[in-house]
């Protein structure tokens, strides 16, 4: 043999034997993937997930509905349920608000309009979960009470319903447009005798959604009636504005009744061009095993091995569930509904459903290396909504802005992608939409550029606020780094400091800024309108753009350490109002909810990775069961599942815009990563058990890796990450320089300083102490309009006074604050004989007659709370006065479970004990009524007669209406009162 051939061949060899070394550490599928898939994990609790068929990032999520209405109600579907109300072509996956619902088909023997939920008879049927069967793409169930056998799968925007029924006699459809929502157009229309097409335009979540449906049936009909609105059967659809109709169909051989439906946002032809292009003349079982292959062609991009059927299934669940939304949301003609309502054509993927709040933390870090191409569609839909609408989402639904939860996490969504070098699409044009919704005016953006925070004041959720803005400003100071833009570098970068100035270094916890003072009383378990969904614990960890600056903050690693080890033993217990997304709990970590799922990985910023991996184990393996209810909180969109599908691989991204995912725990032995580049990322996890959960050491691609972190370059360019596993604590990444570090170094702000003691409203006088959490700082002060002066002892104010203050080190300073002090007539005094919440104190016991007037936002903190109590208060004048009109303010948002008094009543008297009513006020007050607004109720006293003591009682509404969301919880109104007025 010629030496070139024996080199040829010495090669291909080589090459073989390389790609069976890599074959040998790759993990291997035992079965089909879609196999451990549990679509009912989440369905029971509060996880809010539903059990129908959907493709992969699908249009169309077809499936049952057991629940018209709830909170945990949002799916549509809950697995304590035991009757369906019909199978509706749309449902949201784990969300804390319901809509969807639309178009309810349901097969009966009779015609019937009425749902059933009344009580009385109606089209709903009852179904146990033992005749039930749901996998990725398909669902089935019998129906007890008509023992008709429903089966349903789908295609990206189309689906099949499939119905046997017992008999050939009485086979009947119901056609329901006014299920969940409400309806504010509508069309039924026949257009032969196998087809029905129409629309749904509804109000709820999303305030203007547009729905259009096209539906063909096997069979023919025999006959269709429609509802009078009454409940009565009519045979003439006028105008097709009928809003149900129950079909009977012409089936003499008793054959499965099959009915394939298209739907579109734009028109009727693009539902009808969808059903054509996606089903067409397919069968049922051609359409099922299309979605499936898509499904394990999906599922395949992680393959994992390991010997525990539950916690693979957990996982392929969890995957599974991070790619049902966001939601495909464009017709296969590329035309859609945009944020303006309007019809647009794009040639890239259009969605919606981008719950982003919670999927900027691990959903999008996911996508980013399993779908690297989606996220380019992604963030090109992004720049198509801030076009179409003027801003890119915070959650949008349907074509509409929601204005639900906080920060503009769209933004760290762009710049993660970008910094992993996914770029398909306009960056300039992405980096200026990013900006535009950090300088917008809006949700507190206005007192957080002007401030560097938000007050307690002037924005609900304040704290929240700052926390997340600040994070979202750093994504955008490191794209602008990359990008070459030194001034928004400086900008944002800076912008990325303002957590500093709601950390008290008292307490060392998050707080908000009432007046430039602390809020008070404080208490870290309370939750209240400072923080969104969370308390000042489940806040007061979120820095993760800059732990090395949160550290000195704190005073140290070890008081971080110490922190983190509080958080997690602290009591389970809350106060303040009841917040039901905070759930998961351990200690008052809340894995449930949010804001907490970066924390249990903080404890390797320390050096102390052996504290996250008994964390994250017990979470993995805790809080997440193959049940119904088996996700400790709303599933929330893919995010739930995501961390579970980050963290069981054995990292998670703590900081999504570093490239960097912080080293955990593994749960398998093997997991292997398809790459869409063709490549592949092992994880390989050596002597694991339920017991060896620490790390003893690790490798990446066979050289130690003494960092307890790798970067996403590691991921996606293919190679092998491997641990060695422990049954206890070992010294692997306790080292110094061993740690993940998140800092910002550069562009260093000043923390504004704040009055650390004065009363805001005071008699006589109150002295004033001023503080700041940065030390060797220097503070100044004004008093009105008097030159400024340094601080260096605390001082006294006598009268109405306006405080400005502001710090200095060296050649920094912050910006000027100014808080106004008011002086209270020494001789006027309030008793309250009714307790209001400490979170709607507005300030404390005075705030009734302090003279500062609130506005129609009660998340301020100016309006004083009373729950489900009468309000009654005494104002002694001090001494007797002649006294012309007495006037009181109440607040009216029902949204918000505030309702005005059913009965208002000023009283007088001279000593105290003899009171006399100046008359009062019925208030029909149960009545709905969507406006906030502020009801003054207006007193007038008869002339030539003093008085020194004023009543008010104020009658609480008690109960809430039937018709209130809150009804149904056995909810109590609140009376919120803001100032007893006095001339």
């Amino acid at each position: 043999m010629k030496p070139k051939y024996v080199f040829v061949l010495l090669s291909v060899l080589l090459i073989f034997s390389c790609q069976d070394d890599s074959s040998s550490s790759s993990a291997k599928k035992d079965q089909p993937l879609i196999n451990y898939v549990n679509t009912f994990i989440g369905t029971g609790g509060h996880g809010h997930t539903y059990p129908g068929a959907s493709a992969p990032f699908g249009m169309m999520q077809l499936g049952p509905d057991t629940r018209l209405e709830g909170w945990d109600g949002c799916s549509g579907y809950h697995y304590s349920d035991e009757y369906i109300y019909g199978f509706s072509h749309t449902h949201l996956s784990g969300t804390g608000i319901s809509d969807y619902g639309d178009v309810l088909l349901i097969p009966v023997k009779k015609v019937e309009f009425n749902n059933g939920a009344d009580g009385k008879p109606g089209y709903r049927a009852h179904f146990s979960h033992d005749n039930e069967f749901a996998e990725p793409g398909y669902y089935k169930v019998h129906l007890d009470s008509t023992e008709i056998d429903v089966e349903l799968t789908v295609s990206n925007r189309s689906g099949i319903h499939k119905y046997q029924f017992p008999s050939a006699e009485n086979q009947y459809m119901v056609l329901d447009l006014a299920h969940r929502d409400k309806l504010l157009d509508y069309k039924i229309q026949k257009i032969d005798d196998k087809t029905i097409q129409g629309l749904r335009h509804s109000e709820a979540w999303a305030k203007d959604q547009r729905l259009f449906y096209y539906m063909t049936f096997s069979h023919p009909m025999e006959s269709i009636v429609y509802d009078d609105d009454e409940g009565n059967p009519i045979s003439k659809n006028y105008k097709f504005s009928s809003k149900k109709a129950v079909i009977k169909f012409d089936n003499p051989n008793n054959e499965p009744v099959f009915i394939k439906v298209g739907i579109s946002a734009v028109d009727i032809q693009g539902a009808k061009q969808n059903m054509v292009a996606e089903i067409g003349d397919k069968d049922f079982e051609t359409v099922k095993i299309e979605v499936q292959n898509y499904w394990e062609k999906q599922l395949e991009k992680i393959v994992v091995e390991g010997d525990d059927l539950d916690k693979k299934t957990n996982f392929y669940s969890a995957l599974y569930h991070t790619m049902l939304a966001p939601n495909r949301y464009q017709d296969v003609d590329g035309r859609y509904r945009g944020m303006d309502l309007e019809i647009h054509q794009a040639d890239f993927d259009y969605y919606t459903v981008f719950s982003l709040w919670d999927t900027y933390r691990a959903a999008h870090p996911l996508y980013t290396i399993i779908e690297q191409d989606r996220t380019n569609h992604f963030i090109n839909t992004f720049l198509a909504k801030y076009d179409e609408g003027g801003i890119m989402p915070m959650w949008d639904l349907a074509g509409n802005y929601t204005d639900c939860m906080i920060g503009y996490h769209a933004v760290p969504v762009v710049a993660d992608a970008y910094l992993k070098g996914i770029r398909d699409y306009d960056t300039e044009k992405a980096f200026e939409a990013m900006k535009h919704s950090a300088t917008r005016d809006k949700f507190g953006l206005e007192a957080y550029k002007t401030y560097g925070f938000i007050p307690v004041d002037e924005e609900s959720e304040s704290v929240s606020k700052t926390l997340e803005y600040a994070y979202d400003d750093w994504t955008i100071a490191q794209m602008a780094k990359d990008m070459g833009k030194t001034e928004d570098y400086k900008t944002y970068i800076q912008r990325a400091q303002y957590y500093k100035n709601v950390f008290d270094p008292e307490t060392k916890f998050m707080r908000g800024r009432f007046r430039n003072t602390w809020f008070a009383p404080f208490d870290p378990y309370e939750v209240n309108f400072n923080y969104t969904e969370a308390n000042s614990w489940q806040y007061s960890f979120y820095v993760p753009q800059d732990v090395s600056g949160f550290i000195n903050l704190l005073g140290g690693k070890e008081q971080l350490e110490a922190k983190l080890d509080d958080l997690f033993s602290a009591k389970t217990e809350f106060t303040g109002r009841d917040q039901s997304d905070i759930t998961g709990l351990i200690g008052q970590y809340a894995h449930g909810n949010e804001p907490s799922h970066h924390m249990a990985y903080l404890y390797n910023f320390v050096n102390k990775p052996h504290k996250t991996q008994e964390k994250v184990h017990q979470i993995l393996t805790e809080l997440y069961k193959n049940d119904p209810d088996g996700i400790s909180g709303n599933e929330d969109c893919g995010q739930m599942s995501a961390w579970y599908v980050l963290s069981s691989m054995g990292f998670y991204s703590v900081t999504p815009g570093s490239n960097e995912y912080v080293i955990g725990t593994p749960l398998f032995d093997k997991a292997t990563i398809n790459l869409e580049n063709g490549k592949k990322f092992n994880i390989i996890a050596n002597n694991l058990s339920d017991t060896n959960i620490y790390i003893e050491s690790v490798s990446l691609n066979g050289k130690a890796l003494d960092k307890t972190f790798i970067k996403h370059s590691d991921v996606v360019e293919g190679g092998t990450l491997e641990f060695n596993m422990t049954s206890s604590p070992t010294d692997w990444g306790t080292a110094e320089g061993t740690e993940p570090k998140t800092e910002i170094a550069e562009h260093i702000i000043l923390p504004s300083p704040y009055i650390e003691k004065g009363d805001i409203t005071f008699r006589g006088e109150t002295e004033v102490v001023l503080n700041t959490s940065e030390k060797d700082a220097k503070i100044f002060y004004a008093l009105n309009d008097e030159a400024f002066q340094e601080y260096s002892k605390p001082f006294k104010i006598t009268t109405d006074t306006k405080v400005k203050l502001y710090s200095e080190k060296g050649e920094l300073k912050s910006p000027v604050l100014e808080t106004p002090f008011f002086k209270i007539d020494p001789n006027l005094s309030i008793k309250l004989e009714s307790n209001y919440a400490n979170q709607y104190s507005a300030g404390g016991n005075d705030a009734l007659i302090d003279g500062i007037r609130s506005t129609k936002n009660y998340r301020t903190g100016s309006w004083q709370g009373y729950h489900d109590q009468d309000l009654v208060a005494v104002v002694d004048l001090g001494l007797d006065r002649d006294i012309t009109e007495i006037s009181v303010n109440f607040l009216q948002d029902q949204g918000a479970w505030i309702f005005l008094p059913t009965n208002v009543d000023i009283l007088i008297s001279e000593n105290g004990n003899n009171f006399y009513s100046l008359g009062d006020y019925n208030v029909s007050n149960s009545r709905k009524n969507n406006e906030i607004l502020i009801q003054s109720f207006l007193f007038k006293k008869p002339p030539n007669q003093k008085i020194r003591y004023i009543k008010l009682i104020a009658k609480k509404l008690g109960d809430l209406p039937e018709w209130h969301i809150g009804h149904p919880m056995n909810g109590k109104s609140w009376i919120f009162v803001d100032e007893i007025s006095i001339k």
